[in-house]
């Protein structure tokens, strides 16, 4: 009988996703889903089961995935608990018997990483690298498809992101990786994949991108530190928050992940999109 496979965030964008292409593949697929009465929940005919399960509740997580043998761990939404939420899930999965788990997680995840959320990241890389479970890490840089949302209503991306680069890859591409690497995962066991699409843009770049395809003249403004701050001020969000949104352009700054790898079309043979093509498409 093939390997059961179960994939978290499945009424999200990425899980979606994934669970698609899975079905394509007539792989036998478990759902795991905070709210079962979601309408957003894939209705496919792969899916042998859908089980509520929340990061945060061993309980529920534990019996959720009895009798998995691979699973998608999809990173759970922004919060100041996350890494602590990952925690608990993996040691359920562990503690449920899971062989394999793959694992959503950051360029450059690092105990100091300049992108703040990336921290919560190398934590739960940790945990999972402890648990006993095989593992794979796909870590993605930002995504292509936000990048039109960091126009500002007067056609102006605002940030301190410097001359700094981005291989920014899209959800379509992660998606892809990670259903691949779910269907064959002895193949990639131990192994860590830097998913990026295929070029390094600055915002300077992507406004210009951006602009073509609307038409219309899209600029970036290089903020200062203290400007950035100010400006997000006016949305009242915790500290953890505004400091994460502010290193979204840091980090870009610095250049970590300005250099595209070859892993989305060396894992599933298909080149990733391109910001161009994305916004054509």
């Amino acid at each position: 009988m093939p390997a059961l496979i179960a994939v978290t965030g499945a009424t999200g964008h990425l899980g979606g996703l994934v669970a698609r292409h899975l079905d394509a593949a007539g792989r036998p697929l478990r759902l795991l889903v905070r709210d079962p009465t979601s309408p957003r929940i894939p209705a496919l005919g792969s899916v042998t089961d859908v089980a509520v399960a929340d990061y945060a509740d061993p309980d529920a997580a534990r019996a959720a995935l009895e009798g998995v043998d691979v699973l998608l761990m999809v990173s759970a939404h922004e919060s100041p608990d996350r890494a602590r939420d990952h925690a608990t899930f993996v040691d359920a999965a562990a503690a449920a018997g899971v062989r394999h788990v793959v694992y959503t997680s950051f360029a450059a995840a690092a105990p100091d990483a300049t992108f703040t959320l990336a921290r919560d990241h190398f934590a739960t890389e940790q945990r999972i690298r402890a648990s006993g479970m095989a593992w794979t890490f796909l870590r993605d840089t930002f995504y292509l498809d936000f990048v039109p949302d960091l126009v500002g209503a007067d056609g102006v991306i605002r940030g301190p992101a410097g001359d700094g680069r981005c291989a920014f890859v899209a959800r379509a591409d992660v998606a892809r990786v990670a259903a691949a690497v779910l269907l064959d995962p002895a193949a990639h066991a131990g192994r860590t994949e830097d998913l990026t699409g295929p070029e390094g843009l600055s915002l300077a770049d992507a406004a210009r991108i951006v602009g073509r395809a609307r038409g219309t003249e899209v600029t970036f403004h290089d903020e200062t530190l203290d400007e950035a701050y100010a400006s997000r001020a006016v949305y009242g969000a915790p500290d953890w928050q505004v400091d994460a949104w502010v290193s979204t352009y840091t980090a870009i700054a610095s250049d970590v992940m300005a250099r595209p790898t070859d892993a989305v079309e060396r894992i599933t043979g298909t080149p990733p999109l391109s910001l161009d093509r994305l916004l054509r498409a």
